[in-house]
């Protein structure tokens, strides 16, 4: 169990590093030294969701943050963070966050709040 443990988070670990970079579950898998299937299984029972959900809300995550703190364009964000598409990024931003990344935007205010707490309130559910 302990051994297993490990492994799944030496993968997350690594998601949460490379999160832009196009991880998928066979390369998961190899960094958790386990089959794809046990993977899979093991992760979501570890984590609560699957490898894919957990890799895109790390995503959206890193997103909520650029588009707070920057004035790049949701179309570069959308690249920057690992997504193929602003198309695939807006629908899953919106599903996780609950608005559009330009909504989010828009209604993000600048505080005198320091940005840990920022991230804390703001961060999305699982």
């Amino acid at each position: 169990m302990e051994e297993s443990n490990r492994r799944m988070l030496r993968a997350r670990d690594a998601m949460d590093r490379a999160y832009a970079e196009p991880l998928d579950v066979p390369a998961l898998a190899r960094i958790a030294h386990v089959s794809e299937a046990h993977f899979a299984r093991t992760f979501r029972a570890t984590f609560g969701e699957t490898p894919h959900r957990y890799l895109q809300r790390r995503r959206v995550e890193r997103a909520m943050h650029l588009l707070r703190e920057t004035d790049r364009s949701v179309t570069d964000i959308c690249f920057m963070v690992g997504f193929g598409s602003p198309g695939t990024f807006s629908r899953t931003f919106h599903d996780i966050v609950g608005r559009s990344p330009r909504t989010y935007r828009k209604e993000a205010q600048v505080t005198g709040v320091p940005t840990c707490f920022t991230m804390a309130w703001t961060r999305p559910s699982a």
